[in-house]
């Protein structure tokens, strides 16, 4: 097994992206549990479109994503300079915009996994709890947020899996910068454009395909959970 042992730039790329699928994961969840709340249960004029938007990255090409993210949160953008001139806050061709260019693209997959838990409540248990006296925010974090945490924990899953294996929006964004940007998918493109490359090419693609399998498996796990718990319920 000598051909796996992983040279330091291939073992930066693994790191990094790490790092970059968990910024990513974990950043975009509050959201990504407040828009699985408005479309299981919210009822307003322009639905259908704001779904559309929020599941758009699932349909258009990645590189268009990313192309999308460079216009806005590029250094000329209007969010980007915004961010810069009064935050300091930078995103493009930075680790960070790689975190957000991951983040937009497994975004859709872990609201879908949660709002799909959400619908699968009984409402009749919610209502118990406020005939009792519980407030709406007492009934969420006591009686819903506990039926639909191994729906959040699923899309939380694939949202990693997702950025882990992220590549057009990524390169588009922030480009493919050795240390700060290049993440395993880039490090694998990179390896293949270079003579002798083949060799960490594949010892790139065993990792990236064992983290997949891995995280597709555990989100199969908590899926048929989330399912036992809406047919107990």
């Amino acid at each position: 097994m000598e051909w796996m042992a992983l040279s330091d730039a291939e073992w930066t790329a693994v790191r990094l992206s790490l790092r970059v699928a968990t910024v990513a994961m974990l950043g975009s969840l509050p959201l990504a549990l407040l828009a699985a709340m408005v479309f299981a249960r919210g009822r307003f004029w322009g639905k259908s479109i704001l779904n559309g938007l929020v599941h758009m990255p699932l349909v258009l090409p990645p590189v268009v994503t990313g192309f999308v993210l460079l216009l806005l949160f590029g250094r000329r953008g209007p969010i980007g300079a915004f961010l810069a001139e009064n935050f300091g806050i930078v995103f493009s061709f930075r680790w960070t915009g790689a975190a957000l260019a991951c983040a937009v693209m497994g975004f859709p997959l872990m609201v879908r996994s949660i709002r799909l838990s959400i619908e699968a409540v009984d409402r009749k248990l919610e209502d118990a709890a406020a005939t009792l006296g519980a407030g709406p925010a007492w009934v969420f974090l006591t009686v819903t947020l506990p039926l639909i945490l191994p729906g959040i924990i699923a899309g939380m899953i694939l949202s990693f899996a997702k950025a882990m294996g992220e590549f057009g929006a990524t390169i588009t964004f922030v480009s493919n910068i050795p240390g700060e940007t290049q993440t395993l998918s880039s490090a694998i493109y990179t390896f293949t454009q270079v003579p002798g490359g083949d060799a960490g090419a594949m010892r790139l693609a065993v990792i990236s395909v064992f983290i997949s399998m891995a995280a597709l498996m555990l989100s199969e796990v908590f899926a048929a959970l989330a399912a036992k718990r809406s047919v107990a319920a």
